[in-house]
């Protein structure tokens, strides 16, 4: 008889984003040499747009995916979200609509993307994001209440509380308390994209270049910790929490005077691991 643990487990990837003109625009890797680089990092897969030439490396490797979409309007979900079915995915994080989507047009493109989803056999996630439909807390909890409304069922999100955070200026002593605020649509999620940020930064160094974790750096952690805890005290079994330490390197992310992004990614999982683990303690303790 074949026992399954039902021990939550963390997938760790990584974002090709985090590569991008590295180690600098005129040098910067080919993609066998970044995913290579991925891989002997310590990461489990990527968090990626599947595209075919992908493939081969990804097997090679042995690297998972977590498939992409992204869409205005959500006509074209289905064949999108075939195309992530076709490049191995389970989980596909989804950024849907725009700033200025209403609530409830929002809700009829994200259940035509979780239903299609459903078909090819995928879990698909809205990421909470800047210049789409989940872009405010506020929307984020209208949609939450319409979705539940018409489905009966919790609304699937991608937590990236980057952005929230910048939108309300949110201070360190209060992440927890202001952004942990629903517990139950947290504990049903099984992806995260863990960007370090601040008050002012949707993404903050991790460290000072010197391999010395700065200071905001450090109180993003403890936010990640309370965030791990939180998932890992919801309903059992636990199954996976797949991540993404996203750091990027353009559309305005990454300040010019930081330390280069690649390290610092590294560092970011090292460190997210470690929050993970005393989470686990944690809710074991619960």
């Amino acid at each position: 008889m074949k026992i399954i643990s039902e021990q939550p487990r963390l997938i760790v990837c990584a974002s090709l984003w985090s590569l991008v003109a590295h180690p600098t625009t005129r040098r910067e890797w080919s993609l066998t040499r970044k995913l290579a680089a991925i891989k002997d990092a310590g990461f489990d897969g990527i968090a990626e747009t599947f595209r075919p030439e992908l493939a081969p490396h990804l097997r090679r490797l042995q690297l998972k995916i977590c498939g992409r979409v992204f869409s205005r309007t959500g006509s074209d979900v289905r064949t999108l979200l075939e195309i992530e079915a076709a490049g191995g995915a389970h989980y596909v994080n989804c950024m849907l609509g725009e700033h200025d989507t209403t609530p409830a047009a929002a809700t009829k493109i994200i259940i035509r993307t979780v239903r299609a989803a459903q078909k090819l056999g995928l879990s698909a996630h809205i990421e909470t994001h800047r210049d789409t439909c989940t872009e405010t807390p506020e929307k984020i909890a209208e949609i939450s209440r319409l979705f539940t409304r018409e489905t009966g069922e919790p609304l699937p999100l991608t937590w990236d509380h980057s952005h929230p955070a910048v939108m309300k200026h949110v201070l360190p002593q209060d992440y927890s308390k202001r952004l942990l605020d629903s517990p139950r649509l947290i504990q049903h999620s099984h992806l995260f994209h863990c960007r370090p940020f601040n008050s002012q930064h949707c993404q903050i160094p991790v460290t000072n270049g010197k391999g010395k974790l700065t200071p905001e750096f450090n109180d993003y952690l403890s936010f990640a910790e309370d965030l791990f805890a939180m998932w890992l005290q919801g309903p059992a079994p636990r199954g996976e929490l797949w991540i993404c330490p996203e750091l990027g390197t353009t559309v305005g992310y990454n300040v010019s005077t930081n330390p280069p992004v690649w390290p610092d990614t590294i560092r970011c999982r090292l460190e997210l691991l470690k929050s993970w683990e005393r989470a686990k303690l944690r809710a074991r303790n619960f």
